[in-house]
Formats: structure tokens, C-alpha cells, sequence
């Protein structure tokens, strides 16, 4: 049982941070780990349907990742400034939880402007939040959805810091699932970025069961680890749905004592946030700051896709609550050993 976060940490060469996805989303490579006996197997992604038969259930998060990155500048001055949208606080008043960069530039009152033309998008920062937080309102006339147009043509997508190149034009596809459906992520559900429609014909062929729900993935999920101790380690809270088909599908495979394999650690916390007394998955939603660390009883899931994570993240925190600290140490031993490639745009985890 591991508590501290220093258990967490771990080498990484910076060479095997993946820049680029693979030419084909399932092209990518698949390590396959099996808690029972331990066995580290080495496969591609397209070999996932093999593991699962009919009437299992993988359960994807169909979230789907708007432009978040707006590059504008700062009036008078016409200093450079990046807002990074967060929330939309309020849809009437078009308010909006941001990061800017650089801070120090940005105060209450300021205005800032977006897009080719001075007029284009103007917005006007409202109230400080955090040492890089805003609250900023958009002055904008149209309807909502002219405004999310607007959005979606002036930002840019909001790829992670690690990944040290520009936005190409390629990353408007390819960081962005085929389950993407409810716009509201800044950040991609990255499990889900393996699946191809090759992939999902071969489930549907061999009868296993594709599910849905949704978490919208904000920045928090990726939010440094400060303390030491993880119960005193606090996360942000996401917006979640999990609708009735979905629950009762997740519940008919739990019954028959099928696979339910979740795609990535959103769906994990999605489903984990939404236990009956009885131990089954019931229809919510509502906001979620689940951490989970061990040692944890998951309720729902069995089986888990899931990318290469950072060091010291909550997400390979949940990994090993999932599956036991000592096998995933050894299982990211051996994926440094054998150059898979990690985060974002890497490679692919089974754990079964």
C-alpha cells in the first residue's frame, strides 16, 4: 500500500514522450497485463478484440474537445497574451473560467482582443481567481451556438504543454476521439484516441457491447500533485453524465458476469462516482472529485484501457490502485526497456 507520492515517481527518457500519434489510430502498440498471473504480454492495438467476447461491454467517454487555446492581444499595449479556456461559467452572461499567460500582464478591467480583426472577439477581464485564473466576460451579441462557432474558429486545439511543437492541422482529428459527441473537454479522454472504425466494426461483429458516458476532461485531471501525503491531495471537480441505457447495459454485463472494460481512467472515475448501495452502476450526473488511490475497492469495472501516464499523476496513481503498485512498476520497467511511447499520443495499456 503505497500512500506517499514519491512511490510514484520514475525515470522517463524525454525521447519516448510521444509528439505525433501514430499514421493509423490503431496502429499504436498494445501492452497487455494481466493482474491474476502477473503475464506482460506484447501486442498492437488491433489485437484488443481478442480479449473480449460477446456480451462484454467497453465503456468510452464521449466527450468531445473544443478549441480552448485563444492567442490574442492586450489593448493599448498590444502585448501577446494566451487565454486558456477552462469553464463556461455562465451561458447568458458569457462569463468563462480561464488561465492567461503571461499573468502578470492581465488585470481586472483589462480588455482583450481575438482574431484577425480588432472587433472580432473582444472579452474583459472580470475578477482574478488564481495566480493564472481569470474570470472573463466575452462581449459577444449572437446566439450561443454563434458563439461557440466563433470559438471554434479562432481557437486552436488544446494540445499539453509536453508535446513541444505548434498545432497542426492533423490534431483537429486526431486529438479527438470517434466517441466524441458533448462538447466540453480541454483535454482528450486519450484511451479513446486507439479506437478506429476498423476496431469498433470487429466488436460489433463479434458482439461485444460499446457503451457511453461523459466526463468533461478539464485541466485539473493533469494538475501537479503538491503534497506529499495523497489524502491531503485535492482535485477539481469535472462534470459527468451517465445516462439509464447506459447503466443498465453496464449492469446486464455485471449480472452475467461478463467484462466491463473501461476506455481510460475518466470512465473509471465517471462510473465510480455513480455506485448504488447494492454495488451497481445507477444513471446521474452532477460534478466529480474523486481521487482514487490505494487502497480502493473499484465496484464496476473489471478490465481497463489506458495510455502511459507522467510520473507522480493522479492517473498512474489510480493505475496502481487498480492493479497493484508493484505489477505496474514492473509493467513501466519494461515499457521504458521496450520504447513504448507515452502520454497523449502514445501507446496502449490492457489491463485484464
Amino acid at each position: 500500500m503505497k500512500k506517499k507520492l514519491s512511490h510514484y515517481d520514475f525515470d522517463l527518457p524525454q525521447e519516448l514522450i510521444a509528439e505525433y500519434p501514430t499514421e493509423y489510430r490503431d496502429g499504436s502498440r498494445l501492452m497487455v497485463v494481466h493482474r491474476k498471473t502477473g503475464l506482460i504480454e506484447h501486442k498492437m492495438f488491433k489485437d484488443i478484440v481478442d480479449y473480449f467476447d460477446e456480451g462484454d461491454v467497453m465503456v468510452a467517454n464521449n466527450t468531445r474537445v473544443f478549441p480552448a487555446r485563444l492567442f490574442g492581444r492586450k489593448e493599448k499595449t498590444g502585448a501577446n497574451i494566451e487565454v486558456f479556456l477552462l469553464r463556461e461559467l455562465n451561458q447568458e452572461n458569457r462569463l468563462w473560467d480561464v488561465l492567461v499567460d503571461p499573468a502578470r500582464k492581465i488585470r481586472v478591467g483589462n480588455k482583450l482582443y481575438f482574431g484577425p480583426e480588432d472587433d472580432e472577439l473582444v472579452a474583459e477581464v472580470e475578477d482574478n481567481t488564481t495566480s493564472r485564473g481569470r474570470t472573463i466576460r466575452f462581449v459577444f451579441e449572437g446566439t450561443h451556438e454563434e458563439f461557440l462557432a466563433k470559438i471554434e474558429r479562432l481557437g486552436n486545439t488544446p494540445l499539453p504543454k509536453y508535446i513541444q511543437r505548434e498545432v497542426e492541422e492533423l490534431d483537429k482529428v486526431r486529438y479527438q476521439t470517434l466517441f466524441a459527441k458533448e462538447v466540453g473537454a480541454v483535454a482528450a479522454p486519450t484511451a479513446g484516441l486507439h479506437f478506429s472504425r476498423e476496431v469498433l466494426t470487429q466488436f460489433e461483429i463479434k458482439g461485444i457491447d460499446v457503451t457511453e458516458l461523459t466526463l468533461h476532461v478539464g485541466l485539473g485531471t493533469f494538475k501537479p500533485i503538491e503534497v506529499e501525503d495523497l489524502s491531503k491531495h485535492k482535485m477539481d471537480a469535472e462534470y459527468f453524465t451517465i445516462t439509464d441505457e447506459a447503466a443498465n447495459r453496464v449492469n446486464k454485463a455485471l449480472s452475467e458476469k461478463r467484462k466491463v472494460c473501461a476506455i481510460g481512467t475518466t470512465s473509471v472515475r465517471s462510473m465510480e462516482s455513480s455506485v448504488s448501495a447494492l454495488g451497481k452502476l445507477k444513471a446521474s450526473s452532477g460534478w466529480t472529485n474523486m481521487f482514487i488511490y490505494e487502497p480502493y475497492d473499484f465496484n464496476i469495472h473489471n478490465c481497463m484501457v489506458t495510455n502511459f501516464h507522467l510520473p507522480k499523476t493522479s492517473l498512474i496513481i489510480m493505475i496502481c490502485a487498480f492493479a497493484g503498485y508493484d505489477l505496474i512498476m514492473k509493467a513501466y520497467d519494461e515499457a521504458i526497456k521496450e520504447k513504448y511511447r507515452f502520454f497523449s499520443y502514445g501507446d496502449a495499456m490492457l489491463i485484464i
